[in-house]
């Protein structure tokens, strides 16, 4: 019996050495970026940055909550279990951190690796001070004043002004392990070699630049609700729409971020899947108004060329991709208000307002826009761009010229001076915005927003619009909130610091291999979600 027991066994283990090894499932995934974000813990490259190399590795205190396609993503619970303003003083902010998780690296998240992170981003002198990451984050987030460790496991943020927002500021603090920065020999230019570490679903496993990013199920995730589906990840930069459809149909990629909209037609006769949806998300110009000699001083300028553009001509373009935006929300939006204007093409009111304020004919408008030529939210800026070109002109006698950079240094672009070189004399930017909460409104639009202390690259003042966000800031009654929202949005049309053109409607194309995919009212996506079915490759 002993002998034909161990026969037994030998045999189970010969079948087992047989059998081929468990195929991993590895979801691939074409960005739009012409370069893979920095990886040190908080990207660059906008928020295709933070959608894909951000918060599926480095988490915040606060996180998106991105398993709804009814409703605009709010936000809930994520390093932090919870939170609450002070009622003595609404300055301060307490958020009570989550028990027992730890880095990728092993090392514990506690009140110290949040201080030390803080550190990083809003005190300069540092040894952690990270200066690009602090550019990103003092920005996005820029009424934090001050911040301390209350115990191991609690922290206090103080803020600058009372903001009934500050958790939508707080999402977009990422933290990294301490412990990575002093195995780069505290160098951050070192650090995603290692690679970094962080705390969320994905752990980073290889960054080659220019070339792409491999992402690892993280099987020590903290949340077991969230465990991802996908072995791996795999980011590819591929900037140019056209190659993107290429590289989906020839197999080479399972995702592409904005298909070319003159092939998803055939794209879907193919069997692949396309998805699209509202979301919050503006593709403006947004205006120079600050610098010297701008013809966009005048209002009824800015006015003019929100009835000058044909929106719906874009909209055809992008084979039905978008829709007409006539202000920074969407117009079903609740918050939209009722503003006095409302903008659709009308070129002779147009051309009424230009005239009003000194051009026509013998004196024609002249702007000269800084455009990329991809980049995260962009869509398909050039041949957007150059409708928008051709459209003015046609329409209003507006002579438009471009100056073409990469989507990083426009980007960077957003938070310089009015007068600054770097703009080469630019009268407007073509950068697209998000347009999800208060928080956001408030770092574009609020007179005390100017850069570098936030994005009012316009440097756009409105009493108000500041007075109804003051007062949506200093309450917790949503209804005050809304009806507040919706007079400081009012001002956003009437008095427009941008040229509103179109939402986007996110498109993405997926081979049928892709499941479970959920397409969010936002700008992020949850890639725990999703699987690969009959692909990958054997592991050893």
């Amino acid at each position: 019996m002993q002998l034909h027991r161990r026969t037994a066994l030998t045999l189970a283990g010969l079948l087992a050495l047989a059998a081929p090894a468990r195929a991993e499932s590895v979801l691939r995934i074409a960005m739009t970026a012409t370069d893979v974000p920095t990886a040190t813990g908080m990207p660059n490259n906008g928020f295709e940055g933070m959608r894909f190399l951000g918060y599926p590795i480095f988490e915040g205190l606060t996180q998106w909550d991105l398993r709804s396609t009814d409703k605009p993503s709010g936000i809930k619970p994520a390093l932090a279990t919870s939170w609450e303003q002070d009622p003595a003083d609404a300055h301060v902010w307490t958020f009570h951190l989550r028990q027992g998780v730890t880095f990728h690296d092993g090392t514990p998240f506690d009140a110290d690796a949040v201080v030390w992170n803080l550190d990083r981003y809003f005190k300069n002198g540092s040894p952690q001070f990270e200066p690009q990451a602090a550019g990103i984050s003092r920005a996005r987030a820029p009424i934090v004043a001050s911040y301390r460790k209350v115990d191991d496991a609690t922290v206090q943020i103080t803020t600058t002004q009372v903001a009934s927002y500050f958790p939508y500021m707080a999402v977009y603090l990422l933290f990294t392990s301490p412990q990575s920065f002093e195995k780069a020999g505290r160098d951050w230019t070192k650090v995603p070699a290692l690679p970094a570490a962080g705390t969320g679903p994905f752990r980073i496993v290889k960054v080659s630049p220019r070339e792409s990013v491999d992402l690892a199920r993280n099987g020590g995730y903290w949340d077991p609700d969230r465990m991802a589906k996908v072995d791996r990840v795999r980011l590819l930069p591929i900037p140019e729409a056209n190659a993107r459809v290429a590289a989906l149909r020839s197999g080479q990629v399972d995702w592409i971020e904005v298909p070319a909209p003159d092939a998803i037609p055939s794209l879907k006769q193919a069997g692949f899947t396309i998805t699209a949806g509202s979301y919050p998300h503006v593709w403006p110009w947004i205006f120079n108004i600050a610098a010297a000699d701008s013809p966009l001083k005048d209002v009824r300028v800015r006015q003019a060329l929100n009835y000058c553009v044909d929106r719906s001509g874009i909209v055809a373009l992008l084979n039905g991709t978008a829709e007409p935006a006539s202000g920074w929300l969407n117009d079903k939006d609740p918050n939209f208000g009722s503003p006095e204007n409302h903008y659709v093409s009308d070129p002779a009111k147009g051309k009424a307002l230009l005239a009003a304020a000194g051009y026509g004919p013998g004196k024609p408008l002249a702007l000269k826009v800084m455009v990329s030529s991809s980049g995260s939210g962009q869509m398909l800026p050039m041949p957007m761009n150059e409708y928008l070109q051709e459209n003015l002109k046609q329409a209003c006698n507006v002579d438009v010229s471009f100056n073409v950079v990469e989507w990083q240094v426009l980007l960077n672009s957003s938070r310089l001076p009015p007068d600054a070189g770097g703009l080469q004399g630019a009268n407007a930017l073509n950068v697209s915005s998000p347009s999800s909460d208060a928080a956001v409104m408030e770092r574009y639009f609020s007179s005390s927003r100017f850069p570098p202390g936030g994005f009012n690259f316009p440097n756009w003042k409105d009493d108000r619009f500041d007075a109804a966000l003051k007062a949506l800031a200093e309450t917790t009654d949503q209804k005050v909130i809304d009806a507040q929202t919706r007079i400081a949005h009012e001002r956003l049309v009437d008095n427009p610091p941008w040229l509103y053109i179109v939402h986007d409607l996110n498109p993405r194309g997926m081979a049928k291999t892709v499941k479970g995919f959920v397409s969010p009212q936002s700008w992020f996506v949850d890639l725990t979600l999703v699987s690969v079915q009959g692909a990958g490759t054997a592991t050893p």
